[in-house]
């Protein structure tokens, strides 16, 4: 969540949080630029934009800057819907519980009233001659243009855009004719009926499907093995309400891993192994997506413990992993490790530092950037310990100590 508080989002830069902050995250990104632009350019610009799909996985230690890097490429998706979760809040074993997480955070309410604005302007008219508390149907009533014929015209147009629409599932096509016809005023919804339809479209169990059934729909639910397939038509959704896409960013992957913790973000073994064949499934049906792209983060424990992370899994490992490791980052490749980004170096480190210290000082403090020596020394040392550089360099310029970082 982006805040326009400058002081807690400092608050969040000293705990090892992104800052949630646009002009913030402009301030002290260094050396990223590298990778966002590209992606920017390639993918978002391009490839997303034009009906592509893709799967990124980007890595490395503790505080190299893995949130940083996706809160701030997501602040740059400019006409995209954008969705941040971290893995320890949200189950990612079953994959209903993702699309449920997705649907809430693009607003579907949003879409489908961008998307009446837009049946509106295809009818000829203007959402801006409509009072705030009238619907199009009483506005047609007021300018003597309400009759049979144009209530005929709506109920068309919907057909047109939902139901008649082959990326869109039959029930989730009636579910958006329904809520959008409500908006605009005809057909009208009750408001019991609009929380079923809502709620059915969110998966809930609370749901009856003979209430289901007594509206139109099909008796069936939205469960993990048709998931992918509501992810499918709520794209659809997103691009007829205006956006070019949808960029999904589930962090602390590595959550998958932790032997111990609260019961309720523990992934136990059936679960971890369900995790990782749900994102392998992801990767295999991934051409069946349009317009969206997928980012996963995760510490490097992840890759490198073999006996539960990603390289227990086989099946998943053989589609992600990086056959041939370059001195040169492949800004195409699977997986992304911010610990090899070529901008580590003696210049960057300290124009890194001399940009933390500006933020820093901005609320009060009297700190100094690190000079040539001080970021040779850390340098040397980047390759050891489990701390990466971007966040020994916070830590040397905000004068913490380990203990006292969070």
């Amino acid at each position: 969540m982006f805040t326009n508080d400058r002081n807690a989002a400092i608050s969040l830069l000293k705990q090892g949080k992104p800052p949630g902050n646009s002009e913030i995250l402009d301030e002290i990104s260094v050396g990223i630029d590298f990778i966002t632009d590209f992606w920017r350019e390639k993918y978002l610009d391009e490839y997303i934009a034009f009906g592509g799909s893709r799967i990124q996985f980007i890595t490395g230690r503790t505080g190299s800057g893995k949130s940083h890097f996706i809160e701030y490429f997501l602040d740059k998706a400019s006409g995209y819907k954008t969705v941040s979760f971290s893995a320890a809040a949200i189950w990612v074993h079953d994959f209903k519980e993702i699309y449920a997480e997705i649907l809430r955070q693009c607003d579907i309410n949003d879409c489908l009233r961008l998307c009446s604005e837009k049946l509106i302007r295809e009818m000829g008219f203007s959402q801006s001659d409509i009072s705030e508390n009238a619907t199009f149907v009483d506005y047609l009533a007021d300018i003597d243009l309400l009759d049979p014929i144009t209530k005929r015209e709506i109920r068309s147009q919907l057909s047109e855009m939902f139901l008649k629409n082959p990326l869109i599932d039959n029930n989730f096509a009636l579910v958006c004719s329904l809520l959008t016809g409500g908006m605009l005023g005809h057909p009208s919804l009750e408001e019991h009926n609009k929380e079923i339809l809502l709620g059915w479209m969110e998966g809930r169990k609370d749901i009856k499907l003979a209430d289901i059934r007594s509206l139109g729909l099909s008796p069936s639910r939205v469960s993990k093995y048709n998931a992918r397939h509501m992810l499918r038509s709520l794209i659809e959704i997103v691009k007829l309400a205006g956006y070019k896409g949808i960029i999904v960013a589930i962090d602390e992957l590595d959550i998958l891993a932790n032997k111990a913790g609260n019961e309720f973000i523990r992934y136990t073994k059936m679960k971890r192994d369900e995790a990782y064949e749900s994102i392998r499934e992801l990767i295999d049906q991934i051409d069946t997506l349009k317009n969206i792209m997928f980012l996963f983060s995760l510490n490097r424990k992840l890759i490198d413990d073999e006996a539960i992370g990603l390289k227990s899994y086989i099946a998943l490992w053989m589609r992600i992993q990086t056959e041939i490791v370059s001195e040169n980052p492949n800004r195409f490749a699977n997986i992304l490790d911010l610990d090899r980004l070529p901008a580590h170096n003696v210049d960057t480190i300290v124009r890194m530092s001399e940009n933390f210290a500006k933020v820093l000082n901005s609320a009060d403090s009297s700190l100094k950037p690190i000079g040539v020596d001080q970021a040779q020394e850390l340098l040397s040392h980047a390759k050891f310990g489990n701390m990466s550089l971007p966040r020994q360099v916070l830590i040397a310029t905000a004068n913490f100590s380990e203990g006292d970082y969070k």
